[in-house]
């Protein structure tokens, strides 16, 4: 498939959640692009989390160019999860891949991470996540710093078997996902909401870049204050998880 076609099912998703990155958007789909084109059947679906810049109208103008730029928008700013919701919901591909719209997240890494996932074919794809892991951040210190303790905290209380939650760049399927319990900052318990529903994690080193347009959403205090009350709740969820009991026979008699 080439990066204009949209005859044809595309076989991976890629969702992209955005908020006020007008200045991003064409640099990143020109690299997702780059990344997939021809190997890979697939579209890009970007969410407008009721950006107040001019995101919808970069975006609409290189959709009307790109018959696999799906552009869908929200009304208002409902957050990154909700966003990547939307697009994993709209997606038309059984496989989704995640990554932010800052810039940071290296679209090149894409096919590294399908790489893994197709060793796994044997297995249930609705049973594994692939996480980047983003070794050499290229954030302030202080950044760097708050998420090392808060990926320490989270992986002890959760032993979600990953050293980078937060990394957005991830790979899994539409499935998995929507059967996952939808809560506002899900997106950073990923890999615990898999690990939970019976699943594994892999975590895959990728490239990380530093933000070279536009101004960062979050700060440091936001952060920490809905990383506290979240992980609380996903501890709440683990301990009320009920595990299926299988029967020999199906009648549910053994």
């Amino acid at each position: 498939m080439t990066s204009s076609s949209d005859s044809i099912e595309p076989d991976l998703s890629v969702v992209v959640p955005v908020h006020n990155e007008s200045e991003n958007i064409n640099p990143l789909i020109d690299e997702i692009v780059a990344a997939l084109a021809p190997d890979t059947a697939f579209e890009i679906v970007y969410v407008d989390d009721g950006s107040s810049d001019g995101t919808q109208g970069v975006l609409r103008a290189r959709a009307d160019k790109l018959g696999n730029l799906r552009v869908i928008r929200h009304a208002g700013c409902a957050g990154q999860s909700a966003a990547v919701r939307t697009g994993v919901k709209a997606a038309m591909a059984p496989l989704i891949a995640t990554l932010d719209g800052d810039g940071q997240n290296d679209p090149a890494d894409i096919p590294r991470l399908l790489a893994v996932l197709n060793e796994s074919k044997k297995e249930n794809w609705n049973g594994i996540l692939i996480a980047g892991h983003r070794t050499e951040r290229k954030d302030t210190w202080l950044k760097r710093l708050s998420s090392r303790i808060a990926n320490r905290v989270r992986s002890r209380l959760l032993s979600d078997e990953t050293p980078d939650t937060g990394c957005g760049l991830k790979v899994f399927t539409k499935e998995a996902f929507l059967d996952m319990p939808a809560f506002d900052h899900m997106h950073r318990f990923l890999p615990a909401l898999m690990i939970r529903r019976g699943g594994r994690v892999v975590s895959v080193p990728v490239n990380h870049r530093p933000r070279s347009r536009g101004l960062s959403k979050y700060g440091l205090f936001d952060r920490l204050w809905v990383g506290i009350t979240d992980l609380v709740g996903v501890m709440w969820l683990n301990r009320r998880t009920i595990s299926p009991v299988a029967s020999e026979d199906g009648d549910g008699s053994k």
